[in-house]
């Protein structure tokens, strides 16, 4: 007899939690393509309603990353990702940021996907800097290596959603899908930086993740933003060697101002990698002040800055020594040279 979500969907319509093992049991129904549309929908509408625990998202990251085509990457290497869903409609915050860590010599394994909520995702401003996104695993740790930068196009490495994909169209909503996607990074980072869009969600994910075997991490919350913010006060809940602990901090406590939202609104792809070439070259402006925080809390959840306003100011060397910029003409080179040897 085939896996049935029957039982399952039977439990948590009750309001029940599943433990992590009936989760890990579910989610392998559901991504082996045993289970109806109108199961899938129903079984994650009702983990919505009554809110997702800590073992059903470990189980749930844990049967996505066991499907999942894996990238060889260094043990060191960290990512910095969002949930999205904030709908602030920000320039593409993470991805800058992305350039600017692996110019302070952090080598980064970058897991991101296309515009979903927003008007330009990871993979839409990277293909606008004329970096080719679909890459095969060993092309991605080519790019690692020699340019400190690698990027992960998800829909290429979790194949196993396109059984959840439809249903989750239908149902137009968030679901537990949008936490677990920064949780699942094809290269199993062990240092990340998770940014989520709601503050209630700090801790669980902070919890998912040491579940989950996760060295460190920081995750994040800034005013409605799935970023640290220069706009306000970040709340950040640190992840370290299995040491949850909650921290807060505010632009002005680690040298930066305090700049209004609107400062930071993006637009469509072509202009948000117009806006991220200015920041690598020097430009003074929000953007780039964001960027130095979240380059900062990166290098800081990594442990390799004591402080975070010692990762203000090595950022800020990376992008006015050129540093940051070379990473990312690095990486534009050599995506060029590897879909030449393609042809």
């Amino acid at each position: 007899m085939s896996p049935s979500l029957k039982p399952f969907l039977a439990k948590v319509a009750t309001g029940a939690a599943l433990d992590r093992a009936e989760t890990e049991d579910a989610f392998r129904v559901m991504m082996t393509g045993e289970a109806t549309p109108a199961q899938i929908g129903g079984f994650l509408m009702a983990l919505r309603v009554r809110g997702e625990s800590v073992d059903e998202m470990a189980g749930a990251v844990s049967v996505m990353r066991a499907s999942m085509l894996r990238v060889s990457a260094p043990a060191e290497a960290v990512d910095i990702v969002g949930t999205g869903g904030d709908h602030a409609g920000t320039y593409n915050i993470s991805t800058c940021t992305a350039f600017v860590v692996a110019g302070c010599g952090v080598p980064v394994a970058k897991h991101g996907n296309r515009a979903l909520s927003s008007r330009s995702g990871a993979a839409d401003v990277l293909t606008a800097l004329g970096i080719e996104v679909e890459l095969t695993p060993s092309e991605i740790s080519r790019c690692i290596g020699e340019a400190g930068i690698g990027f992960m196009f998800a829909p290429s490495h979790h194949a196993a959603m396109r059984f959840v994909g439809p249903s989750r169209v239908e149902l137009g909503t968030r679901t537990i899908f949008n936490l677990l996607g920064p949780m699942a990074n094809p290269a199993g980072v062990q240092r990340i930086l998770l940014g989520v869009f709601a503050p209630q969600w700090l801790e669980p994910l902070a919890e998912t993740l040491r579940a989950l075997g996760t060295e460190r991490a920081f995750v994040v919350h800034g005013e409605g933003l799935d970023e640290m913010t220069v706009t306000g006060p970040t709340e950040i809940v640190s992840l370290a060697q299995g040491t949850i602990a909650r921290l807060s901090v505010a632009p002005e406590d680690v040298g930066l101002r305090r700049w209004p939202l609107e400062a930071l609104k993006g637009g469509e792809a072509a202009e948000n990698a117009v806006a991220l070439r200015e920041v690598l070259a020097g430009a003074r402006n929000a953007y780039r002040d964001i960027v130095l925080l979240n380059a900062a809390g990166t290098l800081a959840m990594a442990g390799l800055v004591p402080t975070l306003a010692e990762g203000v100011e090595r950022a800020a060397a990376s992008i006015d020594g050129g540093a940051a910029a070379d990473v990312l003409a690095r990486l534009q080179a050599l995506s060029g040279r590897i879909v030449k040897e393609r042809a």
